[in-house]
């Protein structure tokens, strides 16, 4: 595996432990503009904690725009693909804040999320985009990336996700 320094572009850079309430808030507004706020339960508390914890559960890469103010975010988590071997990087969120989209901050935060995973030896950089969000499809295709047509993503959350476990006991 590589083991060179990734290149990150130079508005962006890895988020510290004080972006954490900034980042939050960006959390609160990418859910209003999925049409989902009433579903976000994350606090600044949590978001320290899996960030910046002893052992942290994602990581994060925040871009700032031509004041230094933090104006989009990436966070991300290591995954395995097993037919390859190596790691691959799973995004779980990106968003920039809709007065500086168009700015290129976007495009940044994942030119940055690849140069990540190419500089580690990664085999993958995926992520979801929800199908009625056009202007990211469209955003995401125009740098090259392709749908996994043929995949349906799965999820098991609160009762369902009980009950599973519970078959166990």
């Amino acid at each position: 595996m590589s083991s060179s320094t990734p290149l990150l572009h130079p508005a962006v850079r890895p988020a510290a432990v004080t972006d954490c309430e900034r980042i939050h808030q960006l959390i609160v507004d990418l859910a209003e503009y999925e049409r989902s706020a009433h579903e976000v339960k994350v606090t600044p508390e949590q978001l320290r904690a899996a960030l910046f914890g002893p052992q942290p559960a994602a990581f994060a890469l925040v871009a700032e725009d031509a004041v230094g103010a933090v104006a989009g975010f990436a966070l991300y988590f290591v995954n395995f693909s097993t037919w390859e071997g190596v790691h691959g990087i799973y995004l779980e969120d990106l968003y920039v804040a809709p007065e500086q989209r168009g700015s290129g901050l976007g495009k940044a935060l994942l030119q940055s999320l690849a140069s990540i995973a190419v500089s580690r030896g990664y085999a993958r950089f995926e992520w979801s985009v929800l199908d009625w969000n056009q202007p990211s499809i469209d955003f995401y295709t125009a740098i090259g990336a392709v749908p996994m047509d043929g995949w349906t993503v799965y999820r098991l959350t609160g009762d369902a996700l009980r009950r599973t476990a519970a078959a166990l006991g």
